[in-house]
């Protein structure tokens, strides 16, 4: 079974730190730097930086997101707070936090004036719409009692505004039923969701001694590379789809706990995670399944060329998460050391493919063809024009290394936003990028054969690697050897 990912992040990036900062800050200036705010004889709480919000008290941040009657928080200062508070504070625990607040700023209206009486109801209109932009952007804050409670007791303080008409009682109830059905569909993801695939080693599968005509393979399927580039896409956006805000604090959250207490994460909330991530390992795998599998070196160079136009096709599209997943698979040993097969094989396009995903640089090359993806996706007209898939572990790696470069806490204590800002941009683009709606038609026999077809283990993959051409060397020979006779040793 796979590692998780928030562990196995750090084992998948470490090889490439990068030496600067990689992205635009979100602040319009570079984010290379740590933030310090005026050290002089008065901290000012929050501190800003040419009118943006860098730093400051978590209190101060809590005050900032609660309405007033004479304002209403940035929705992007609501998205991204929301976001980074958990690394500081548990949901329901804000939530108090936030009733509170709202308790005081009820009481100073409650004078029984008409006057006063309307500017209470625009008190409560207001925090209505925090709540619900809480609720729909991050419904698993409310998954525990606590949480429930919490939001139950400010939702009836601010009900008693008005009692007359009961509009905001209407609104509310509306809002929690709405909050039930998305927690509802989110457990029942989690109940249903993918298995980890496990690894043929069938010994008469591998050894080949059933014969080649009664083997399905994926040519036999599809043998449309745009078809099959398609497919996989509409896999992707599916299992993107599954993938929330909160999910990718995980990565943050997980791996510190500010404190030492209480806010350290619950590793069980990464499924969806490692579940996408388990998907990206599985192609590859199967891309290296079906190439090393073939008997005849004809029919295998038909199947490597194959893999490189889908791959290509899935460039085109924007789909580069099952395109590195190509790419790694046709990379693997067992594939790579085919030398007869690769000879046949017109390699040209595969080199364009490679270059794109060339590490060096901290992959350069495959962040300028993103961002002109990105710039794509801003001006389509069409969801085929829109659709932007990055390779995930890449977009891991990003988050992990903007929460390692930069402390959580300036050297005065006061929260350094500026980071939070610089992680929430990565994720918002994301989670942009995961609403297109896929355009292309659900073709239920070639998804049922990439979802379901049998995948070897590593050891399998070299078996059947030495099989179809046989060892070169003398350490070759020895792990051919010792490979089949393990195998044929198990029963």
């Amino acid at each position: 079974m796979a590692e998780p990912l928030c562990n196995a992040a750090v084992k998948k990036c470490k090889e490439t730190m990068p030496q600067t900062p990689i992205f635009s800050s979100m602040l319009g200036s570079s984010c290379s730097g740590q933030v310090q705010p005026d050290m002089g004889e008065r901290c000012v709480d929050p501190v800003y930086q040419d009118g943006n919000l860098v730093s400051g008290s978590l209190e101060a941040l809590i005050e900032r997101l609660v309405p007033t009657m004479d304002y209403y928080p940035d929705r992007t200062y609501i998205f991204t707070f929301l976001l980074s508070s958990r690394v500081f504070i548990h949901p329901h625990e804000l939530l108090a936090k936030v009733g509170q607040i709202c308790i005081k700023q009820k009481q100073q209206l409650e004078t029984g004036t008409e006057a006063e009486k309307a500017k209470l109801k625009s008190f409560a209109a207001k925090i209505i719409q925090l709540l619900k932009e809480w609720t729909e952007t991050f419904p698993y804050d409310f998954q525990d009692e606590k949480s429930m409670k919490e939001l139950k007791e400010i939702a009836h303080r601010i009900t008693q505004c008005d009692e007359e008409n009961g509009t905001v009682k209407k609104i509310i109830s509306q809002m929690t039923q709405n909050l039930l059905m998305a927690l509802s569909a989110r457990s029942q993801y989690q109940e249903i969701r993918e298995k980890f695939r496990q690894p043929v080693t069938d010994k008469g599968t591998i050894l080949k001694t059933k014969p080649q005509s009664t083997q399905k393979d994926i040519l036999s399927v599809c043998c449309d590379p745009l078809i099959l580039a398609q497919q996989l896409t509409y896999i992707e956006l599916e299992r993107v789809s599954n993938i929330y805000p909160e999910d990718l604090m995980q990565i943050v959250s997980h791996m510190d706990s500010l404190d030492n207490h209480k806010c350290r994460s619950d590793v069980t909330k990464t499924y969806n995670l490692e579940a996408y991530d388990n998907w990206f390992n599985c192609l590859s795998m199967l891309v290296a399944t079906e190439i090393c599998r073939v008997v005849k070196k004809k029919q295998r160079t038909r199947m490597v060329e194959f893999f490189i136009d889908v791959a290509r096709e899935c460039f085109n599209i924007g789909n580069f998460n099952s395109m590195m997943a190509i790419i790694s698979g046709m990379n693997l040993s067992p594939v790579a050391r085919l030398k007869k097969t690769w000879s046949k094989v017109k390699t040209a396009k595969f080199d364009v493919l490679e270059h794109h995903m060339d590490p060096s640089s901290n992959f350069c090359n495959y962040r300028t063809a993103l961002q002109g993806a990105a710039q794509r996706s801003q001006t389509a007209n069409s969801n085929r024009e829109k659709i932007v898939i990055p390779v995930f572990n890449l977009f891991i790696k990003d988050i992990y290394f903007l929460h390692k470069i930069h402390t959580n806490r300036l050297p005065n204590g006061q929260i350094n936003f500026k980071k939070f800002w610089e992680i929430s941009r990565q994720i918002h683009d994301f989670l942009t990028w995961k609403q297109v709606e896929c355009p292309f038609e659900k073709d239920k026999k070639i998804q049922s054969y990439l979802l379901t077809a049998p995948i070897y283990s590593e050891e399998a993959l070299f078996i059947a690697s030495f099989e179809s051409e046989g060892p070169e060397n003398h350490m070759e020979k020895d792990s051919w050897k010792t490979l089949r006779t393990t195998l044929l040793n198990r029963a």
